[in-house]
């Protein structure tokens, strides 16, 4: 058995560090798809098989609402904070208010972040780029989501390259670093939710794997993904 999974690419990490542990309870394996959660929405809207779905609580709440998530099945797993990220190794900027911001922008010979469009902390970082002046800038550079971005900056070759997305994609990608979470009055913090498909083909084992993302024993691995209480 495999239980179908779309989530947003802030919750990749967590739900690879409880795969083990579902499977082992259950027998069944996770087969995850994880990106932009506007796409990974518009996947299940596309008719795409899922059991369980982890978005932002706002679609969560649409999709409810839209009768594609069972009533009563939503559940907070926390909170994630949009922060900015640099190479592993490279020198960490100073990110206390909106002027260290830019100059750590400015420093920075690539910009790496998600899917301006579809992407949560990209579409709020594109905002933050244009407020700061720096909207269009031939030094950003755009990816399918959130990790896709984190990834890049990894294997840059640049000599100061930065990053954009959430912390949860920052602290589950090898070769990045968190450099801080965005100040204010720029800051985002993202509560993310889980809510199992009202078409699951597995609703039982939906049903105990959301549980999990949630338990009271689970929260030190929350903590360690980037989660913070809701």
């Amino acid at each position: 058995m495999q239980l179908a999974i779309l989530s947003g690419g802030a919750a990749q990490g967590l739900v690879r560090s409880l795969a083990d542990r579902f499977r082992a309870g259950t027998g069944c394996e996770i087969d995850g798809t994880f990106s932009a959660v506007g796409a990974m929405r518009d996947k299940l809207l596309a008719g795409a098989p899922a059991d369980v779905l982890i978005l932002t609580a706002a679609l969560i709440a649409a999709l409810t609402a839209s009768g594609h998530v069972a009533a009563g099945s939503a559940a907070d797993i926390g909170i994630v904070r949009t922060a900015l990220a640099v190479r592993a190794g490279d020198p960490v900027p100073p990110i206390r208010d909106a002027g260290s911001l830019r100059a750590a922008l400015l420093a920075a010979d690539e910009i790496h972040f998600g899917d301006p469009q579809r992407a949560t902390a990209s579409i709020h970082f594109a905002k933050v780029l244009d407020a700061l002046g720096l909207a269009g800038d031939p030094r950003l550079g755009t990816h399918p989501n959130g990790m896709t971005a984190m990834r890049a900056l990894a294997q840059s070759k640049a000599r100061r390259p930065i990053g954009c997305t959430q912390v949860t994609e920052i602290m589950a990608t090898p070769g990045v670093a968190l450099a801080g979470p965005l100040p204010q009055p720029y800051e985002l913090a993202t509560v993310y939710t889980t809510g199992v498909c009202t078409a699951a083909r597995l609703p039982g084992e939906a049903r105990r794997f959301a549980a999990l993302l949630v338990a009271g024993d689970t929260r030190p691995l929350r903590d360690r993904a980037g989660f913070e209480p809701v």
